[in-house]
């Protein structure tokens, strides 16, 4: 049966203190790197290489300071656990042997090593600690409170942070590349309408809008007519309206007159959403 780490908050110098995991050797020892395998369920996917070449450079003067975390496999290699930015530097400065502290350690145990390493990032974006909540607790089958108790945060901290993954893929690519803050993702996920929350996303990089701008454009959309179906209005007129609301992602609104005549009102924000309004317009129903 798997033993269990306690909460991860503490940090991984109390981690690997900690007499539930086993070590081999206590002692740092030399690995050659090729007898080293990176972790392929590793969460942390992106690595900057501008920031692996500084870091290949450093090595280089000073070596590595800091041990590299492994585990024995079968195979008589090693997994990589915990270090991996080191381990890759270490490649690219040419090194063929790195220090290593040598540990044997369940699945379990890798994965909850591995998120708090990634957790503790200077570095880490607001995505990608989503991701890593989102990664922990399918991995382990765990819910959001023993997810916020591995790694010491409370509950609702990584519940506000798991929101991020209810936005379209477009607008969580701008959070992971920093062009709109949490701030702002947070308060789009306000828009019922996923085009909304697009086209808002896009509004907010081009026109520098403020999370409070934001906030106002979201309470003005909740002002859209909802369509009912009403005694002397011809449900004809209610179909198009909502459709229109759903393809074109703004207000619409169309004022019946006499024999089936009417006016058709579209809110715009400037002249580039009114540019693009025209473009959908002109595609509408193609």
């Amino acid at each position: 049966m798997a033993k269990k780490l306690g909460g991860l908050g503490r940090g991984l110098d109390s981690l690997f203190a900690d007499n539930s995991v086993e070590e081999i050797n206590p002692s740092v020892n030399k690995l050659r790197i090729m007898e080293i395998e990176p972790n392929h369920d590793q969460p942390r996917k992106d690595f900057d290489e501008k920031a692996l070449s500084e870091l290949a450079e450093s090595i280089e003067q000073h070596g590595i300071l800091q041990p590299l975390v492994v585990r024995p496999l079968a195979s008589g290699s090693y997994q990589l656990v915990a270090g991996e930015r080191r381990w890759r530097a270490a490649r690219i400065a040419g090194l063929t042997e790195v220090p290593v502290i040598i540990k044997e350690l369940t699945d379990e145990e890798v994965i909850e090593i591995a998120m708090i390493e990634n957790l503790q990032r200077e570095d880490l974006n607001p995505l990608e600690e989503a991701l890593g909540y989102r990664y922990m607790m399918d991995e382990l089958k765990i819910t959001q409170e023993q997810a916020a108790e591995k790694v010491g945060k409370s509950r609702p901290a990584v519940a506000n942070a798991l929101r991020l993954l209810k936005l379209p893929a477009a607008v969580q690519n701008m959070v992971k590349n920093n062009l709109i803050s949490p701030g702002h993702a947070r308060a789009l996920l306000g828009f019922d309408n996923e085009n909304m929350i697009i086209e808002t996303a896009k509004m907010i990089v081009k026109e520098d809008l403020s999370v409070r701008d934001v906030e106002s454009l979201v309470k003005k959309s909740k002002k859209v007519p909802k369509v009912v179906k009403q005694q002397k209005r011809d449900k004809f007129f209610s179909e198009v309206e909502l459709a229109l609301v759903e393809n074109l992602g703004r207000k619409v609104k169309i004022k019946e007159a006499k024999q089936d005549a009417g006016v058709l009102e579209i809110e715009f924000f400037d002249k580039d959403d009114l540019e693009d309004l025209a473009m959908k317009l002109e595609n509408y129903g193609k």
